[in-house]
């Protein structure tokens, strides 16, 4: 919750959320079938997929996007209304660069291409580009960058260091999780 009320910036808290099977089956026989990491569902009816990607491959770009419209496209059954439909945000978590712009994140949403009116908001890609976030521990400023930092970093620390403490119940979680049963 802490780490997505801190990255997708949705101008509200989310308060719960819901973790869903990622695999996204077809409604239809010959569909291709697909999955992702992490699929939740915020407690305002948001489906948020999130996906870490250690290397980029041929496809990268229209497979997140087909996911994100797959998510969005199933959630309606024969005579459902379309106001019934929820937005989909995918967060992609990447070790590596993907765009050529400098800054680390970056979201897509559908304008209109010349004067930037917005169509709907009920799709939104986020990118976060692990190699561009350059800071460094002392210069972590807020939860999203303390994050990020912990994502980027956690395979070289052994300790949670101290400007990492109001992320620390988030990290205890996650090395327990990695405990053996013993």
């Amino acid at each position: 919750l802490s780490f997505l009320n801190s990255t997708l910036e949705l101008g509200k808290e989310i308060i719960d959320l819901k973790i869903e099977d990622p695999y996204n089956v077809p409604k239809l026989q010959g569909m291709k079938d697909t999955s992702v990491d992490v699929k939740a569902i915020l407690d305002d009816k948001t489906k948020v997929i999130i996906e870490m990607q250690i290397l980029n491959h041929d496809g990268l770009e229209s497979r997140i996007l087909y996911n994100t419209a797959k998510n969005y496209a199933n959630q309606l059954e024969s005579g459902d209304k379309y106001s019934l439909l929820n937005p989909v945000i995918a967060l992609t978590i990447l070790n590596f660069e993907m765009f050529e712009f400098k800054k680390y994140k970056s979201s897509f949403k559908l304008f209109e291409k010349d004067t930037f009116t917005k169509y709907k908001d009920d799709i939104e890609l986020i990118f976060i580009e692990l190699p561009k976030f350059k800071k460094e521990l002392k210069e972590l400023s807020n939860l999203q960058e303390k994050f990020i930092y912990f994502i980027k970093n956690a395979d070289t620390l052994s300790l949670i260091p101290k400007e990492l403490e109001d992320i620390s119940q988030a990290l205890s979680t996650i090395n327990e999780a990695s405990l053996t049963k013993e």
